[in-house]
């Protein structure tokens, strides 16, 4: 039996001890969940070695339910750890925690009973040195651009990482993933002229990578360009575009905002806005679980069910929230399987691989199609307002007069809402996928940019 197989037979075993005891208990119903695995982490400075740190183990969360009532217990040692007095435990807090009239889990026939391979692991077979190399190599080509002063450090990683849920409904299932990434961070300039910044890339498969030196000459001609900043003057109604390595952040403010939860709060900004348009015509975004080799895919969902690629906006129209069960029920709908879970805290809607789908202009057509406005390569601060929309960020860049790039940009702010700028986006054709939220290089029209 492999490695991993051995590790799924003791998480299984590890899952049943824990089941037991919640019914031993007294739980109606409970479900386990157990994470593990193994991490590296290397971190270079100036060609030197600065920083190592490996971890592995284990750690099950055990959720119980007591007639409509709940608690869930987590535990950082589930091997050694004394399952009847957790469950003893979790049965007595949720004997006194309030009524959740929408909590339970799925029915037996609702379970997923097969599941696709997602191809999320390859061989694990990196070591430190491995790592420490790369992480040098994407130091040494961010260092080798011409107008790169000094590093603030490059790093890579790998790690294995292996998940197992089994439910009180029948369902039992585990599968594992592998993750690579490489980074740098470099400045240029001296004194109160320094600028900097990054590059990364992260992917499942090692093979699938990017070479670290070409991580780190991007890292190093990014600082660069960035040298000589200017404050623009203030402008409303201009275009701003957000790049392509930032833009995720779009897609995150929509995740959140078709969020199960939130709208069964009422604290979305889109909660009425259901079967309406809310992105122009022909835009698409989608949530799927099952990509290939995606950073964020998995064969079932949180509550044993099985997820499907879904639409969230079919040509620019809203068509779906994000369910988990609870959710689902409260709203008086179905479930579509997008139930993640904590090791300490009960099943709530999330996103798997969530992007907003490609266009077909390029980013450069998009500039070139700006009189005057700004792109924007960084964002700083968090100020979004997620019931009303409001959106006000502080940001740096580039700004493009005439279609072309002109002067770097920084200390700026752009504002405007949520709801107008999902309504005037135009995306550019070149989707990377990041992270969990995804988006190509978006063009906004009818912003405020608050300059000089």
């Amino acid at each position: 039996m492999s490695d991993t197989g051995k590790l799924m037979q003791e998480f299984q075993h590890m899952a049943a001890r824990a089941m037991k005891a919640a019914s031993r208990a007294g739980a109606d119903a409970a479900d386990v969940l157990i994470t593990g695995g193994e991490s590296v982490e290397i971190e270079v400075r100036e060609g030197a070695l600065e920083h190592l740190e490996r971890s592995d183990g284990a750690s099950l969360g055990l959720r119980v339910m007591v007639g409509k009532r709940q608690a869930v217990v987590s535990l950082g040692d589930p091997a050694r750890a004394d399952m009847d007095e957790a469950a003893e435990r979790a049965v007595a807090m949720a004997k006194v925690a309030p009524e959740d009239p929408f909590a339970g889990p799925a029915e037996p026939e609702e379970i997923a009973r097969e599941w696709p391979d997602l191809d999320l692991m390859d061989d694990f077979s990196i070591d430190e040195k491995r790592l420490e190399e790369m992480a040098l190599a994407c130091e040494a080509a961010a260092l080798a651009v011409p107008g790169v002063t000094k590093s603030a450090g490059a790093g890579a990683s790998a790690s294995r990482s292996f998940v197992y849920l089994a439910i009180s409904n029948g369902f039992c299932g585990g599968y594992g993933r592998t993750g690579y990434g490489v980074s740098a961070a470099v400045i240029a300039g001296e004194g109160t002229e320094m600028q900097r910044d990054y590059e990364y890339d992260m992917k499942p498969h090692l093979s699938d990578l990017k070479d670290p030196e070409a991580v780190g000459r991007e890292a190093g001609e990014r600082t660069v360009r960035r040298l000589n900043p200017r404050k623009p003057e203030s402008l409303t109604g201009a275009p701003v575009i957000f790049e392509q390595r930032i833009a995720g952040s779009l897609a995150g403010h929509l995740a959140s905002a078709v969020n199960g939860r939130s709208i069964a709060r009422g604290s979305s900004f889109l909660k009425d806005r259901m079967d309406s348009r809310i992105l122009p015509e022909g835009v698409k975004v989608i949530d799927d679980p099952h990509m290939l080799r995606g950073l964020a895919s998995k064969p079932f969902d949180g509550e044993g069910l099985l997820p499907q690629r879904l639409e969230i906006v079919s040509d620019g129209i809203l068509r779906s929230w994000l369910l988990d069960l609870a959710s689902a029920r409260q709203l008086g709908l179905k479930s579509n399987a997008r139930a993640s879970r904590g090791l300490a805290s009960p099943p709530s809607p999330s996103t798997t691989n969530f992007h907003i789908a490609a266009g077909s202009a390029s980013p450069q057509d998009l500039i070139g199609s700006v009189e005057r406005g700004f792109l924007v390569t960084e964002l700083i601060g968090m100020g979004v307002n997620q019931v009303t929309g409001d959106y006000s960020r502080g940001a740096s860049g580039f700004w493009v007069e005439n279609g072309e790039i002109t002067f770097p940009v920084s200390e700026v702010t752009i504002a405007g809402n949520l709801l107008d700028m999902f309504l005037h986006m135009t995306p550019a054709d070149d989707l990377e996928f990041r992270s969990g939220h995804s988006a190509p290089t978006l063009l906004v029209e009818g912003m405020t940019i608050a300059g000089r």
